[in-house]
């Protein structure tokens, strides 16, 4: 079995190719990537050493997608992640990579027969819908109040059945129009999809930036030095996310992958859940006990468009489906991370510092 990851330099991608060619050492794991974000060459050396084949290309060239060969499954990891993307300048790069370039390997996909499992983001959901949930504070953290709940949104998170009407960013947009796109192939060409909406989703190698992979950057900082601020919603970093180690989601994968069939077609929330879930506030109390520092943390109460407030997956649908659930603690993803950090400093340092 041949196995292509797109994306597969970085942090999720190429997590996952390891993972794969670790545990399934007979099959041909690929690693496809454009190189493009900064840190992302560190992956080659670790992929080699794997035993994962890199290839150097980019979805948008249906051509570089061709030169990768024939393949049995595709794990669709490619995309311009970032929420803000196309604020204030082009959306070309978001649309064409995030949209034409999963067209792009829905062609390959269909050429090959093969199976996909698809990469999709909770940011599918409405901006104006997440923010108007009837949210309070909590000591330092913005809560759902005990039995309140409504069409796919509980104490228990967001589930699939959230409604899907309003505006959800560029990124967003393109990432549900390549579910539709997805399901389509499924239903036309007998492909067998699975679509797992993650949450975030961290862990060791992720190269955090400021609009995308916020617990690698938390932790650096507090370990490397530099500056850190809540930012929106008051500026008292209340917001909440769940966060699911990526691990955990390589065991989702197996598990969909095992029983995958032809003409299926599948749409998760995926995520850490209510056990994993953190505010930012509450990720710098952790952060200055893993790490020893404290630092002041600056207050910027204007919301970017984009933002919400909180966003807790419901994992209950994945779980009934494959009796899957997150393992990983916080904790214990924290302690991963900041490891990771500390034995490759010399060169995290000069990415991920100030």
């Amino acid at each position: 079995m041949k196995i292509l990851v797109t994306g597969g330099a970085g942090f999720v991608g190429s997590s996952l190719a390891l993972l794969f060619k670790r545990d399934l050492p007979d099959c041909d794991v690929v690693a496809f990537d454009n190189l493009r974000r900064r840190g992302s060459e560190l992956a080659l050396v670790r992929l080699r050493d794997g035993g994962v084949t890199f290839v150097h290309g980019d979805v948008r060239s249906a051509t570089d997608i061709e030169a990768a060969g024939a393949f049995d499954v595709l794990i669709e990891c490619s995309a311009e992640p970032s929420v803000q993307a196309g604020y204030g300048a082009s959306p070309d790069y978001v649309f064409q990579t995030n949209l034409v370039g999963l067209y792009n390997c829905l062609e390959a996909a269909r050429k090959y027969s093969s199976r996909l499992l698809f990469l999709s983001s909770s940011r599918i959901y409405p901006i104006a819908s997440l923010r108007s949930l009837p949210l309070v504070v909590e000591n330092t953290r913005l809560t759902v109040p005990p039995g309140a709940e409504g069409l796919g949104w509980s104490g228990n998170g967001i589930s699939t059945d959230f409604p899907l009407t309003g505006s959800r960013s560029l990124y967003g947009a393109t990432k549900l129009c390549g579910e539709h796109l997805a399901q389509e192939y499924a239903a036309l060409y007998g492909l067998g999809v699975v679509v797992n909406r993650c949450g975030v989703l961290a862990g060791p190698w992720q190269m955090g930036k400021v609009d995308q992979g916020f617990i690698a950057l938390w932790c650096a900082r507090h370990l490397f030095g530099g500056n850190l601020s809540y930012i929106g919603f008051g500026g008292m970093g209340f917001q909440v996310r769940d966060v699911l180690h990526v691990d955990d989601l390589y065991r989702l994968l197996r598990i969909q992958l095992g029983s995958l069939k032809s003409g299926d077609y599948f749409t998760f929330n995926v995520g850490g859940g209510v056990k994993n879930a953190v505010s930012l506030a509450e990720l710098t109390s952790l952060c200055e006990r893993c790490s020893g520092v404290s630092l002041e943390i600056s207050g910027r109460p204007d919301t970017h468009a984009a933002d919400i407030p909180w966003y807790v997956t419901d994992n209950g649908a994945v779980t009934a489906a494959t009796n899957w659930r997150p393992e990983v603690s916080l904790s214990q993803l924290l302690d991963d991370v900041f490891s990771w950090l500390s034995e490759y400093r010399k060169i995290l340092e000069p990415i991920l510092g100030h």
